[in-house]
């Protein structure tokens, strides 16, 4: 059967076999030396085919060539290509395919072969393997779907967030997502996690576990034991949910949406360690709650709420002293670091514990 690059769309006619075979890699988003692995040739002749088509078709650089094998019909976004598909050479074992158990499709019962991970690096996997996700841009598109949810996202929107004011190479949203496609398939079959509709690109609903889903699904339920009167639950469903934070969040990715999520990310993950240290005062467990109010406390010096925190588990568990300490030190360094004073919170925990009182302001009402 004859593929859609000999049909005679405008300019394909003009291409040799071989030269439709680099177009429709470069399409695909492959590099040269990629590209050179798939035909079995050297990556110098890859240039050489390129040039030619920018040649024959007038074609300005790269990036033109992207947006014709598009046009043209050579690949279509969200269907995979049109042609003979080229293969890359594989590149290490994290980007193995799925095993001869997976299916194209998920169950309630097998639950999601793709999980993706935003709460720290972004991360993938596909049945336990993980995924190499290619160049920060497009590990931002994903990113980006993951933190909607099932929420579908226009190209421009994906644009503005992941591009902002950069002006992006024509067609390059698609681009991506091809080859996101590709990446995250459902087993063995065309079909992958992202799905496009006449409102933009989205998760496949049940498709892929988000580990921002699960955190959320676990706070709710903590929120659920409290109201029950079971504090302990309510303190270990919130250590699960903590327990999902890794390193740096979305570390290295690029745009406006990424740094904005970076900031919504923290203060969620701070808000959620303020509820679980307020139930464990509450249970007694000062301790544990101090250990934790430290780290925390060093991680973000300047939260007054968490100061205020780390004071009252001090004072609860005889530590008088340390717990003023930490009222000095937090004052010196909201004074160096923002020339203000410390809040009204951090004033009334400080006064509670110098008139010896047993107990201090209410610090839930922040976390929800």
């Amino acid at each position: 059967m004859p593929t859609t690059a000999t049909t005679g769309r405008p300019g394909a006619g003009e291409l040799g076999r071989r030269e439709r075979e680099v177009l429709h890699a470069v399409g695909c988003g492959l590099r040269d030396d990629e590209i050179a692995a798939a035909l079995a040739t050297s990556e110098d002749a890859v240039a050489a085919h390129l040039a030619r088509i920018l040649g024959k078709l007038g074609l300005r650089d790269r990036a033109a060539a992207i947006v014709h094998a598009f046009d043209c019909g050579l690949v279509a976004p969200g269907r995979g290509p049109r042609a003979q598909p080229v293969r890359p050479a594989p590149r290490s074992a994290a980007n193995g395919t799925a095993g001869p158990a997976a299916t194209a499709g998920f169950t309630a019962t097998s639950g999601p072969a793709v999980r993706i991970a935003v709460l720290g690096p972004l991360r993938a996997w596909r049945d336990g393997r993980s995924l190499d996700l290619g160049y920060p841009r497009r590990q931002a598109v994903l990113a980006a779907l993951a933190l909607r949810g099932g929420r579908a996202l226009s190209r421009q929107e994906l644009l503005d967030g992941v591009w902002g004011l950069e002006p992006p190479v024509a067609n390059v949203v698609p681009v991506h997502i091809y080859r996101l496609r590709k990446i995250l398939r459902i087993g063995d079959s065309p079909d992958s996690v992202i799905e496009h509709d006449r409102g933009g690109y989205r998760l496949v609903s049940g498709a892929a576990e988000v580990d921002l889903t699960r955190m959320e699904d676990l706070v709710t339920a903590a929120g659920t034991a409290h109201r029950a009167g079971d504090q302990a639950e309510a303190v270990r469903l919130c250590s699960q949910a903590l327990d999902l934070f890794r390193g740096e969040l979305l570390a290295g990715l690029p745009g406006p949406l990424a740094e904005l999520e970076r900031l919504r990310l923290a203060e969620r993950r701070i808000a959620v360690a303020q509820r679980k240290l307020e139930w464990q005062l509450r249970l007694g467990r000062h301790a544990e709650a101090v250990d934790e109010l430290f780290a925390l406390s060093a991680e973000h010096p300047l939260n007054e709420l968490v100061a205020a925190m780390l004071m009252r588990a001090l004072y609860s568990g005889d530590r008088r002293a340390d717990a003023l300490a930490v009222f000095d030190r937090a004052r010196r360094r909201l004074a160096d670091d923002l020339g203000v004073p410390p809040g009204r919170m951090l004033r009334q925990t400080y006064r509670m514990i110098l008139r010896g009182d047993d107990a201090g302001p209410d610090l839930t009402g922040v976390a929800r």
